[in-house]
């Protein structure tokens, strides 16, 4: 296997997985310097545009920072992946067909990528659980029906799910260490799933994951691989070249008794049983929100949703509505 998957056993140290968990919490730079030098640098070429008059800026802190991040903090190098973004978001209109998407079409969708439990880890991340073996054989064959523009539209959105709603949510929440919430953990569980079945699948898994390194960089925490089985090396020969390093650096292989190494970074009431947790969740299901997430939403909403925390109330006055 290659070195650069972790390869913890539940009996061994979990230390390398809680650093890389805390990893994202640790910048000792001046952020505040930095980004200030991002923007300017970004409103110099017309890519951004600062908070004037009670406007809104066009791109928030936590956004920006995402993108400094994934370039180490080289402003120039930052910006360049920046402006791909935006071209990129320019060219497949990316505000509109979230705005418009059919709710029902958008929670079918869900079953097809990892999806969130409605919980947090310890430090705020939202947690997600992507189970392949729940992508059966009529699963897939419905996936397959899609056109290729469809398929890649519906994973769009769902980032766009994830950035707008669930991230902001997380992040308006009591969280230590106290730094934004703009990333995800998840939980990849490989039980039962066959070689056969991981490359009739690799296209698929491409695609989301190509996105989310070229549009949606750093919102990936901590992936921890789960029931992986034997021939998962020969897997990751061809899955690797798919990150870059730094993201690679984020994956962890835990084995077949993960809870150990999860209950380390997730509390039990949050992490599901079938991890050795204590939540009765399973892939299929709906999000599960803790209490202090339905104190504040009530309830998870259907289709396109944003949360913003000055619009909380007015956000959620109408569960029927798209809101954007």
């Amino acid at each position: 296997m290659s070195p650069q998957v972790i390869c913890l056993s539940p009996q061994g140290t979990t230390s390398d997985f809680i650093l890389t968990h805390l990893g994202s919490q640790a910048d000792s730079i001046d952020s505040d310097l930095l980004l200030n030098a991002f923007k300017s640098h970004l409103a110099g070429d017309g890519l951004y545009k600062p908070a004037i008059d009670g406007a809104q800026a066009s791109h928030d802190d936590t956004m920006l920072m995402r993108f400094l991040r994934a370039r180490r903090y080289d402003c120039k190098k930052a910006q360049i992946k920046f402006a791909h973004t935006e071209a990129w978001r320019k060219e497949h209109d990316v505000d509109n067909p979230f705005k418009n998407f059919d709710a029902d079409e958008m929670e079918s969708a869900r079953r097809f990528y990892p999806r969130w439990t409605g919980r947090r880890d310890k430090c705020g991340h939202p947690l997600y659980v992507y189970r392949l073996t729940s992508l059966h054989g009529s699963v897939r064959k419905e996936l397959e029906t899609l056109s290729p523009e469809r398929r890649y539209q519906r994973i769009v959105v769902l980032y766009e799910a994830m950035t707008r709603f669930i991230l902001p949510l997380c992040d308006s929440l009591p969280h230590e260490p106290s730094t934004p919430v703009s990333s995800v953990t998840t939980i990849i569980d490989l039980e039962d799933v066959s070689l056969a079945t991981m490359w009739s699948l690799r296209s698929h898994l491409q695609q989301a994951s190509i996105m989310a390194t070229a549009h949606y960089p750093e919102t990936l925490n901590v992936i921890a691989i789960v029931n992986s089985p034997s021939f998962f090396p020969i897997v990751w020969n061809w899955l690797k070249g798919w990150f870059d390093e730094a993201t690679r650096r984020k994956i962890h292989v835990l084995g077949r008794n993960p809870g150990e190494s999860l209950r380390q970074i997730i509390d039990p009431q949050n992490l599901p049983v079938v991890y050795e947790g204590e939540l009765e969740w399973v892939f299929e299901d709906e999000p599960s929100l803790d209490s202090e997430m339905a104190a504040v939403v009530g309830q998870m909403p259907r289709g396109p949703s944003i949360f913003t925390k000055e619009q909380v109330t007015e956000l959620f006055k109408d569960k029927g509505d798209v809101l954007c």
